[in-house]
């Protein structure tokens, strides 16, 4: 019991875990107690990494990336170039960049803390998983995309021709993972939230021996169910995940200076769009709803909108904005940022009123409350899981992410759903520019639907 207390009150006094609530992940600053810290799986969006080393009056000399991640650039090499950090990686990922290679069994000293490396591949090939140990005792494991909350990270990112043998090495993985002390404190990169196949639920850390107890993973009699459970349990991911890693392998940019997002009069932004920029409007449902420019898609800025940029738009043309009056555009260029979306012409001052007052015309989008849509044709934009679990009888399904290639199966004239409306803007906003008219978009989701006619949600198999 003693050790137990000695392990959780390490992690309350040394241990920051920095979430990314859009992206599902959770990064890790650890105090090494001599005015030093390292990171573990930082993104290029350090602006709470920093805060947290701030307020502690540290320095960030190592900066440790479990893996080639996909779903955001890292923020190793910004933390060399600014910090002097050491960046800790594994040997197998043939990074492009000066780091120290680390192989399976490979210790760092991080000055009285070791950090100890851990071959455990499955969600990519060169994955490592860090065990911090102080002396001989197991302090916790670092385990990026490899044994998570419940689950374990997708094994598909490299190609669906590798799904099988890649879920077979993160059977292997978890297996060798869970040879380490029951105590033994878990640290994942991938939570709740993330694409990468993080199951629902508020829980970001645990432990070896309650992932034993309750990750249904871990309960499979044998590698084959496990390669089955957890390749029927995967679903589609960003599009932006097929080339992110390899932008992490040669290395992203450093970042020179807090970059800015330049106003643009609204004849600037007429010229951009001729030359073939994307226009994106980042402001509220209720505001796009009620006025936009035309071939405008919706992505309303919140914690999940570099997902969804991501996923919709291509990185290689340059995207002009929209805005509410009082949106964070730092917010909104970190979040492109992060994923690599860099190509950020600026955005359009003074908003709508601007482009109206300068005679530039717009379209609306009918927002309908549940009990208005009588018997209207319903599109279901949510992710299949979500779509299986319960939805309006009769809805066609068409997840969001695959939308653009599928406008032709929306019905005319329908109302768009999702959970909350969010998601049902961006893709009505997309159907409208591949030329659908009579467009609704349901405020709310499919419970207020039940809700308001008192009619029960359909399921599928």
């Amino acid at each position: 019991m003693k050790h137990l207390e000695d392990l959780m009150g390490f992690a309350d006094d040394h241990l920051i875990p920095l979430v990314d609530a859009g992206l599902g992940n959770s990064a890790y600053l650890v105090d090494l107690g001599d005015g030093r810290a390292m990171a573990v799986d930082a993104s290029r969006d350090l602006r709470a990494l920093r805060a947290a080393a701030e307020r502690r009056g540290l320095t960030v000399a190592f900066a440790a990336d479990t893996h080639l991640h996909a779903d955001f650039l890292t923020g190793a090499l910004q933390l060399a170039a600014d910090d002097g950090a050491t960046v800790l990686a594994s040997a197998a990922g043939r990074r492009a960049f000066p780091h120290t290679a680390l192989a399976d069994g490979d210790e760092t000293d991080l000055g009285g803390l070791t950090l100890r490396a851990l071959a455990t591949p499955g969600h990519t090939d060169e994955h490592l998983s860090f065990l911090l140990l102080d002396g001989a005792r197991e302090l916790g494991v670092f385990t990026g995309g490899s044994l998570i909350v419940g689950s374990a990270a997708r094994t598909d990112l490299l190609g669906a021709d590798r799904a099988e043998e890649l879920a077979q090495a993160q059977y292997r993985s978890l297996k060798r993972l869970t040879e380490l002390p029951d105590e033994t404190a878990v640290w994942p990169t991938h939570g709740a939230g993330s694409f990468c196949s993080a199951p629902p639920g508020a829980e970001r850390t645990t432990t070896i021996g309650a992932q034993k107890q309750a990750n249904p993973l871990l309960a499979t009699p044998d590698e084959a169910t496990f390669v089955r459970q957890l390749l029927g349990s995967l679903g589609t991911y960003p599009a932006y995940f097929d080339h992110l890693g390899e932008i992490n392998r040669r290395g992203p940019a450093v970042l020179g200076s807090v970059p800015g997002l330049a106003a643009l009069p609204a004849a600037e932004v007429r010229a951009q769009l001729r030359q073939g920029a994307q226009l994106v409007d980042v402001r509220p449902v209720v505001d796009f709803a009620g006025g936009h420019v035309s071939g405008a898609v919706s992505i309303p800025l919140r914690d999940q909108f570099a997902t969804w940029l991501g996923w919709l738009l291509p990185d290689d043309t340059p995207i002009v904005f929209i805005t509410a009056p009082g949106q964070d555009l730092a917010e909104l260029t970190w979040q492109a940022l992060k994923i690599g979306y860099e190509r950020l012409a600026g955005y359009l001052n003074g908003g709508m009123t601007a482009w109206t007052a300068d005679g530039g015309p717009q379209q609306t989008i009918e927002l309908l409350t549940a009990d208005r849509i009588a018997d209207r044709p319903v599109l279901d934009i949510r992710q299949t899981a979500e779509h299986t679990a319960g939805h309006i009888p009769g809805a066609v399904h068409v997840e969001l992410g695959g939308l653009a290639a599928r406008t032709d199966e929306a019905p005319n004239g329908a109302v768009v759903a999702c959970g909350h409306g969010e998601r049902a803007m961006t893709a009505a906003s997309l159907l409208q520019r591949a030329g659908h008219q009579g467009l609704a978009v349901l405020d709310g989701g499919p419970g207020d639907w039940s809700k308001a006619t008192g009619r029960p949600l359909e399921e599928s198999a």
